[in-house]
């Protein structure tokens, strides 16, 4: 491959004429298949005497040839096969890789990099164990460019298996025997160099060491003495000063080498204290004695480094915004512990009135923001994605942890806020702390009595007269607070009127767009906890919504979404006459959120905002027919436009619109859609298929003659469930393509009985291939049921010619495999199909199949656990329906801890153990003896205990049927039915009556009695319902006589 050629047409794809760059690609695309060709542009990449924007676009071309061609593909039928790059290249640039990496530029390196992950997550171990030398080389040698190399490929070795289980890091295991000594020895050797390329390599290290260890700690890679090397290592980069950066602007500072190091260090120390190092809270049990020797091993000199840092920041010495995060972090967790809250208390009033309250006040960078870009000061305060570039969530959660978890530490800190409140000195930076503060620990205020009596003096006297403030900052805090407190039981209605005033003018007139939106989100919040709040909003409710319509396009702001949703639900009624603007309006939204390019994961979020909006719309507006008809218009427009973009991230929401828009009735262009459907299922949307589903199910049961009007209707929806069941995308998709051939099978009984044989030999051919989970095969065999209740001859015909004369008759097989798994139908759908498919069997008469003598024995049996399982399924749904959650008043119910006591995890997997082992210390402090054994239920069945989910609805469950309706007069009663087959055959077919029978025990007897009384009594009580729904039952009139006669 000639090098000079390939350099020149490298050079032309960065050439600014666009037919040029056309022409290089091209000729690339011709000739990137020829052997030779990959490892030719990685030479290319290497030469330093190539100018660096070549270089650099060889390294991006590389790249994405790598991640896509990499790999051996497997041809799919009818299609070529897919390029993959060939062994004899791919064995080259496994040879030379490391060696580019080492020498490459750092702007080169990063793309070098994503080449060796990718190379090392299909190639380690089996092709290249090699690595693992090529890293341990490098590390030995003394050139400073050679330990950046590998450890750049190291990391990628090592982010190859971060999130991986134990059992699956065997092989990092066994590279980092050798290569974790080498790495801290290198450590402690940098630890002496105070370099500024010292640090990156301490840094690249650090971030080796939290790969390895932040998901699963390797305690036999990794054991005590090798672990306390290592946090004492980052113990000490925490504690050594850093040099002087006061020549750098704090918003550089962050990037200082100095402070990255020290980042990761801290990074390390958190992330091992939360997983592995806190007795009753570790992530795993295997961990719990780890923790127990973590806590008193580490605590001490960790939290004298923390404590120091933030002593430096009390002092207005800087220190990074994460790296304070991380102690905030550090010290929430320490807080739930006995032994390392003796050692924070002393410390924890100064530290929430030196560290607490000045990260939660607003800064003159807030004020900055908020002055020059609105917009981008609401994306800050609002975006989870940066929860961890300033420490303010971070102190939130510390205040409040600790305010609720340790005794005496509430109080203190209310007269911290409470001094600040009332002095006549605090400017608005301050009191918006306070206020900061107060709103956070809003929820433990309210549970406890002392203060909860306050609150609602302290709210109109501290928080209402904020509205009136010039600062636009401090009306946002006042609307914010306001709705930390949404749940307060306000003994004085007027002051509910006030807040509901409040948030609104701000909401209407205020002309700081920060303030509109916390007032909106106020307002909601109000709205969804008191039922009192609506009555203050209606009269302006039209205003309110034009002008939620107008922010919430104005700031793509996801939140204010779920408050328009909320307006929607509460004033639907009033809402009717504009219903068709407000969706036009979300409509346009929605366009101008796609448009637009920048911060496109904040940009998606927003979208699904929009379109679960529209959604939540066509929901509210489904009683109102006139309403959806302008509606639907709209929202196929918007479901169009996906569809035919293929803009898959937002299928889901998408699907979901469909299915709102066929739920009462389908329009021609809904049926138009329908073909949409399948071409964007074919092309792209095969992994959506279980959210297509509930749209699909409306297609075949809410018209269904105009769904069979149209052959290609039903076969493509054949067709979907074929890709389903034979292109293995996971049995969950599998099961709903299964449950949507029975539901169109007993949909259209009678009327499609050219396809039945198609779905019966798809189902079955499903069978014979491996099946994981007793939900697909019993699904599978529903659909041969469905087909079996809607026509039997017609489906014995078909198992007939499916046979093959030398083996066991499929129909057979079949109903020894239903039988032997009756007891895997689960909820009431399945066990009533089960019980009239098998009530359909044994009414065959002279046509039934030959191997029902065979297994007479067994029918009656099944019948009656199919019919004990349905009793208590029937049994759980009425104690669901009856069961109305009641939220009990709790007060002073969270008792805080003492300064001796350690939080107990209630979601912990030892939480049992965790009370024994309590109970015992503080039995023992008391001075007397407690037993306390957990003790496993030995006499429980597993077997039997069902959850509810089993017993009452299993997932597909939703997808109904004919035979789910029990409100028709027509319905059918599986009981009724089983009674009236059994009653029919003991007088027509006494000798098979016989043999279904002459097995049974006595017990089986009386439950078969039971059934039949049941029978009875569901008839009585549905022709009851039926005369009542008539108009009740009618009584002659009589004339009353005057006296009555008893006896003859």
């Amino acid at each position: 491959m000639d090098a000079q050629k390939l350099t020149e047409l490298l050079r032309a794809t960065i050439e600014p004429n666009p037919e040029q760059r056309k022409a290089a690609e091209d000729q690339l695309a011709q000739i990137h298949k020829i052997i030779g060709f990959v490892p030719t542009i990685l030479q290319i990449v290497m030469q330093n005497n190539v100018d660096q924007p070549v270089r650099q676009a060889g390294a991006i071309y590389l790249k994405n040839l790598l991640t896509n061609s990499w790999s051996d593909h497997e041809s799919k039928a009818g299609e070529p096969i897919p390029f993959s790059i060939h062994e004899q290249d791919r064995a080259m640039i496994r040879g030379s890789i490391v060696d580019a990496i080492v020498h490459a530029p750092d702007i080169i390196k990063v793309q070098l990099a994503v080449c060796v992950n990718h190379i090392i997550r299909n190639d380690f171990p089996g092709r290249w164990p090699q690595v693992v030398d090529n890293i341990s080389i490098y590390l030995q040698n003394p050139d400073v460019n050679g330990w950046n190399g590998a450890l750049v490929t190291m990391y990628q070795l090592v982010k190859t298996y971060e999130y991986k289980r134990s059992e699956e890091r065997v092989p990092l295991n066994e590279a980092m025997n050798l290569l974790l000594p080498m790495i801290y020895q290198l450590m402690v050797n940098l630890m002496n160099d105070q370099s500024e390329q010292s640090m990156l390599l301490q840094k690249q290290i650090l971030k080796i060491y939290y790969a390895l260890t932040q998901y699963t700690l390797p305690l036999d890679l990794i054991t005590k003495e090798t672990f306390s090397q290592w946090m004492e290592i980052c113990r000490q980069i925490a504690e050594r000063p850093i040099p002087d950066c006061s020549h750098i602007d704090d918003e550089e500072k962050p990037e200082f080498p100095w402070w990255k190091v020290k980042k990761w260090a801290l990074h390390i120390i958190v992330r091992m204290f939360e997983r592995y190092g806190s007795p009753r809270n570790v992530v795993s049990e295997k961990y719990q004695k780890f923790a127990e020797w973590y806590l008193p091993t580490f605590t001490s000199g960790i939290l004298d480094v923390l404590l120091k840092i933030l002593d430096q920041y009390r002092n207005h010495i800087y220190v990074s915004p994460r790296v304070l995060t991380d102690i905030l972090a550090y010290l929430k967790n320490a807080v739930s512990h006995a032994y390392s809250w003796k050692l924070i208390k002393p410390h924890m009033v100064a530290i929430v009135q030196d560290v607490l309250f000045p990260i939660m006040s607003f800064t003159d960078a807030d004020q900055e923001l908020w002055d020059t870009d609105p917009h981008e000061y609401l994306r800050l305060k609002f975006d989870i994605f940066e929860d961890y570039a300033t420490p303010v969530p971070a102190a939130q959660s510390l205040l409040h942890t600790v305010c609720k978890k340790r005794k005496g530490i509430l109080p203190k800190a209310m007269n911290i806020i409470m001094q600040i409140i009332t002095s006549p000195n605090a400017d608005d930076k301050q009191k918006d702390g306070a206020l900061h503060m107060i709103g956070t620990l809003a929820d433990v205020l309210l549970k406890k009595r002392i203060y909860r009596d306050q609150v609602e003096t302290m709210l109109t006297t501290y928080v209402f007269p904020e509205f009136q403030n010039p600062a636009g900052h401090m009306r946002a805090r006042a609307c914010w607070v306001l709705h930390y407190f949404c749940e307060i039981q306000l003994k004085n209605p007027q002051v509910l009127a006030e807040i509901m005033r409040l948030n609104i003018h701000a909401l209407l007139n205020d002309k700081e767009l920060p303030v509109k939106v916390e007032a909106a989100i106020g307002l909601q919040m109000f709205l969804s906890t008191n039922d009192d709040a609506a009555q203050y909003v209606e009269s302006q409710i039209k205003e309110i919504t034009k002008e939620l319509l107008t922010i919430i396009r104005e700031t793509e702001n996801e939140d204010l979404t779920n408050v328009m949703q909320k307006i929607m639900c509460t004033f639907t009624t009033q809402l009717l006459p504009v219903a068709m603007e407000i969706c036009q309006h979300l409509a346009t939204t929605f366009s101008q959120v796609l448009e637009s390019e920048e911060n496109s994961d904040e940009k998606a979020i927003t979208a699904m905002g929009l379109l679960n909006t529209i959604e939540t719309l066509l929901t509210v507006m489904e009683d109102h027919p006139d309403v959806l008809l302008n509606l639907h218009p709209i929202v196929i427009n918007v479901v169009g436009h996906i569809f035919q973009n293929n803009i898959t991230d937002f299928y889901e929401e998408t699907f979901s619109l469909v299915f709102d828009l066929t739920a009462k009735s389908i329009s021609p262009e809904m049926w138009q859609m329908m073909e949409l459907i399948y071409q964007v299922f074919k092309k792209d949307g095969v992994d959506y298929f279980i959210d297509i589903m509930p749209a699909l199910h409306n297609y075949v049961t809410v018209d269904t003659p105009a769904f069979l009007s149209n052959p290609n209707r039903l076969l493509a929806m054949f067709d979907m469930c074929k890709t389903m069941l034979t292109t293995n995308p996971g049995e969950d998709p599998e099961c709903h393509g299964a449950k949507l051939l029975e539901v169109i099978i007993l949909q259209c009984k009678g009327q499609i009985d050219s396809v039945i044989p198609m779905f019966v030999e798809l189902a079955l051919s499903r069978l014979t291939r491996e099946v994981q989970s007793s939900e697909l095969r019993t699904m599978c065999l529903q659909v041969v049921i469905a087909a079996l209740y809607y026509n039997p001859q017609l489906l014995l015909t078909i198992l007939e010619k499916m046979s093959q004369p030398s083996n066991e008759s499929i129909s057979s097989h079949f109903i020894k495999q239903w039988l032997h798994d009756t007891d895997c139908f689960l909820g009431i759908h399945d066990r009533k199909l089960c019980v009239l498919g098998l009530c359909t069997l044994i009414s065959l008469g002279d046509a039934k199949p030959q191997v029902l003598s065979e297994v007479a024995g067994k029918i009656i049996p099944n019948l009656i656990l199919l019919f004990d399982g349905l009793k208590r399924a029937y049994e759980s749904r009425a104690q669901e329906e009856e069961d109305e959650e009641e939220e009990d008043d709790e007060d002073d119910c969270e008792e805080a801890l003492s300064s001796d006591e350690d939080e107990v995890d209630e979601f912990a997997s030892n939480f049992l153990e965790q009370i024994a082992e309590i109970s015992k210390t503080k039995a023992a402090e008391a001075g007397f003896e407690m037993k306390a054994e957990i003790k496993d239920d030995e006499d429980s069945d597993d077997e039997d205990e069902e959850s509810v989910d089993d017993l009452n609805e299993t997932a597909l469950e939703g997808f109904t049927t004919p035979i789910d309706d029990e409100e028709e007069d027509s319905a059918i009663d599986e009981y009724v039915t089983f009674k009236e087959v059994f009653s029919a055959l003991s007088t027509q077919d006494p000798a098979w009556y016989a043999l279904l029978t002459s097995g049974l025990t006595t017990e089986q007897t009386k439950a078969l009695q039971e059934i039949v009384v049941t029978a009875d009594q569901r008839k009585a009580a549905k022709e009851s319902k039926i005369i009542e729904k008539r108009g009740g039952f009618v009584f002659p009139q009589q004339t009353v006589p005057s006296s009555f006669k008893f006896g003859s």
